[in-house]
């Protein structure tokens, strides 16, 4: 189960990355070239939601089916400490899934907010020309 958490953590990672690359001041020219490649790679991306989804039901099962302590001398301290280790692995996980999912979004907002920007800049530009 643990390669599904390294997997969304890259592509966390890979979000993060890109979606720095396109909001840092003064990389106008590698700025046009990470448009294109952010563009091509929002779609397969994609599968990103449906993942985070599927892990999160995962966290959610889980969840309802640990095992209980009805009394406080139930459990022995081991098991006690193996309830403890696994609700703050679930934390951990709800908290990368949160994260991918924002990364995503903002990434396909800025993308978008990006993309009109330059649009709308060629525009100008090409009014600019005419009046001249």
């Amino acid at each position: 189960m643990a390669l599904e958490w390294v997997v969304l953590g890259y592509a966390a990672g890979a979000e993060a990355i890109m979606l720095l690359l396109l909001t840092l001041p003064g990389l106008d020219g590698l700025r046009r070239g990470m448009i294109s490649v952010v563009r091509s790679a929002l779609k397969p991306m994609m599968s990103v939601v449906p993942f985070c989804l599927f892990l999160l039901m995962d966290i959610y099962w889980k969840y309802e089916t640990r095992p209980t302590c009805g009394d406080e001398h139930a459990c022995t301290p081991s098991e006690h400490l193996r309830h403890q280790k696994s609700i703050m692995k679930s934390q951990r996980n709800a908290l990368l899934i949160a994260a991918a999912l924002l990364l995503y979004w903002i990434l396909f907002s800025v993308t978008s907010l990006v993309v009109r920007l330059d649009q709308l800049q060629q525009r100008v530009d090409k009014l600019k020309k005419r009046d001249d």
